[in-house]
């Protein structure tokens, strides 16, 4: 059996159909992609188990200097205090170490990921934890320390277009990087990602956005669950 880690990140805390003038239209599309890859999976996979965060609704507690100094302390000289200052870091290391799959909704927000996700980033990339550091190791000091194995899906949705490799202001997103640059950097390198485009539209091309989303989620969701021991 396996474990599937779902979050999700939007603000909007609706899900729209695929229609986006029907019911919940200023809903979030990345949720309902999520919920449908968890669903799609759950359906092949029933024995799974499936683990649920929205740092949305709970945005985990950015790092903060007490955060820094009690993760460089070694764990058998942190203090009560310290210990305290990563006991949320801790869980949501634990929902990581766990999941063989990750499928993290981020909407873009400016460009960039929600300040939540990016808050949920910085308390799972831990030194001794995610990824190790030796000074002796001279030109190559940093290693992943994630299990091998585990992938990533990202969905994104964008009001604008073009954000795609080779579109005209792909330079402008830093949605995808930015997960899979730190995921990345701590073992995570295993990706796939589908986004939604023309929101601001609300159009055909948004519907037609949304369709070929659908398809690519569900296509996915297969061929990962048949891929998943």
């Amino acid at each position: 059996m396996a474990t599937l880690l779902q979050i999700d990140a939007s603000a909007r805390a609706g899900r729209p159909n695929a229609d986006p003038s029907g019911i919940d239209r200023h809903g979030s599309h990345t949720r309902r992609l999520t919920a449908r890859f968890a669903a799609r999976w759950q359906a092949s996979r029933a024995k799974d188990t499936l683990l649920y965060r929205d740092v949305a609704a709970e945005p985990p507690r950015p790092v903060d200097g007490a955060w820094v100094a009690a993760a460089f302390t070694p764990p058998a000289t942190r203090t009560a205090a310290m210990r305290d200052a990563l006991a949320e870091s801790d869980r949501l290391v634990a929902e990581l170490l766990a999941a063989d799959v990750l499928v993290i909704g981020a909407p873009m927000y400016n460009f960039g990921l929600p300040a939540p996700l990016k808050a949920w980033i910085d308390n799972i990339v831990r030194v001794g934890v995610t990824f190790g550091f030796d000074r002796g190791r001279g030109a190559e000091p940093y290693w992943p320390m994630l299990p091998p194995g585990k992938r990533l899906v990202i969905v994104s949705a964008r009001g604008d277009f073009g954000y795609d490799p080779g579109g005209r202001i792909a330079h402008l997103n830093h949605v995808e990087g930015g997960l899979a640059a730190p995921l990345g950097y701590i073992g995570l390198t295993d990706t796939a990602g589908v986004a939604v485009e023309y929101d601001e539209f609300g159009d055909d091309r948004l519907r037609a956005s949304l369709t070929r989303a659908e398809a690519a989620i569900d296509a996915l969701a297969d061929r990962m669950a048949n891929d998943t021991p």
